[in-house]
């Protein structure tokens, strides 16, 4: 939904949780991206909400 909070969930390896997401069918909003203090991805619950995945590395 727009203009929902953005849930930040941390991760052991973001890479592996970004496969896992578009392998079970996850729509992804946003790809792995660098930033400080780390590297996300975004994805939407299946009501809509954007959620993402963290890790420091």
């Amino acid at each position: 939904a727009a203009g929902g909070p953005l849930m930040v969930f941390y991760v052991a390896d973001v890479d592996a949780a970004f496969a896992r997401a578009k392998a079970v069918g996850a729509e992804i909003v946003k790809p792995v991206f660098a930033f400080p203090g780390g590297r996300r991805f975004q994805m939407k619950d299946p009501d809509g909400y954007e959620i993402a995945a963290w890790s420091e590395k």
